[in-house]
């Protein structure tokens, strides 16, 4: 789950220290109206869809976009609490000009069609916690088995390479469960700001994650480190100790310093995530 119960403080004191500026808040940002990422060097003509995705549950809108020609490594994108949106279609059509074929997801098709926040990145947390609260770790486990099942049926993925996922705020968890869930397919797993990677369980995400094959990217927000300053440390042992590559780090951007439309962006920080990110899915 994403814990942002000091989010708002939490900026403040990031914008005092100049790490965060008003402009990036994304105070003035609706759901229309994400902030431009950088373009992507040597970017490949992509295309574009909505699509639908039939689950246990339902039928779920996503947004799938792929280089025009030949085949790529598949990757799924699990999006913040603020759900599938423009800024994240941004960001998946980045990654697919990128060489790879992209689903992103709405994670409460089960509740409501994106966009699920009226405001984007800038909509009141206690606005859209309940549609995360509604989700666990059995929805994450077969929306899993249901989205990489949807990609491995396109054409324009690759069926003899790995596909990766990433997560940002409550997706990193979802992320990690989905290598648990899919092994045989997932090769390559991010979590960007993840919250509740780690808990007191023994269904925790990272234990889950643990018993997998995949390699790890896993970027932690300093004020979320600094709440929870020994999660890294539990991290990087129990992927050590099952001999799994991960690289963690804890950046200086606060909590959603990734999606453009969040208030709390830092380009500096989200293109340092993002080369990351390239060089995780360049071992697919």
């Amino acid at each position: 789950m994403c814990d942002q119960i000091h989010f708002d403080e939490d900026l403040q004191k990031f914008e005092a220290l100049g790490l965060v500026t008003r402009k990036q808040f994304g105070v003035m940002l609706g759901a229309g109206m994400a902030m431009l990422l950088p373009q992507t060097a040597n970017a490949v003509a992509v295309t574009e869809s909505d699509v639908t995705v039939t689950t246990p549950d339902g039928t779920a809108d996503c947004y799938f976009v792929h280089p025009a020609t030949g085949t790529a490594p598949g990757v799924l994108v699990w999006p913040d609490i603020f759900g599938l949106r423009p800024a994240f279609r941004q960001m998946g059509k980045r990654l697919a000009e990128s060489g790879y074929s992209v689903l992103v997801v709405n994670p409460f098709y089960r509740a409501k069609k994106a966009p699920t926040a009226e405001a984007g990145g800038a909509t009141p947390i206690q606005q859209v916690m309940p549609l995360a609260q509604a989700l666990n770790e059995t929805t994450h486990m077969t929306d899993a088995k249901a989205f990489i099942a949807w990609l491995d049926k396109q054409s324009s993925v690759a069926k003899n390479r790995k596909m990766g996922t990433q997560g940002y705020c409550m997706g990193g968890p979802i992320a990690f469960r989905t290598s648990a869930a899919v092994p045989d397919r997932v090769g390559a797993v991010a979590s960007f700001h993840g919250g509740g990677l780690v808990r007191d369980a023994a269904n925790s995400p990272h234990l889950q994650a643990s018993k997998t094959k995949a390699q790890f990217l896993i970027a932690i927000a300093a004020n979320d480190d600094s709440r929870s300053p020994e999660e890294k440390n539990v991290l990087k042992e129990t992927f050590a100790k099952a001999n799994l590559s991960a690289e963690i780090e804890v950046y200086s951007g606060a909590h959603g310093w990734c999606p453009p439309d969040s208030r709390a962006y830092s380009e500096p920080q989200a293109e340092k995530a993002w080369t990351r990110l390239l060089a995780l899915y360049g071992k697919l």
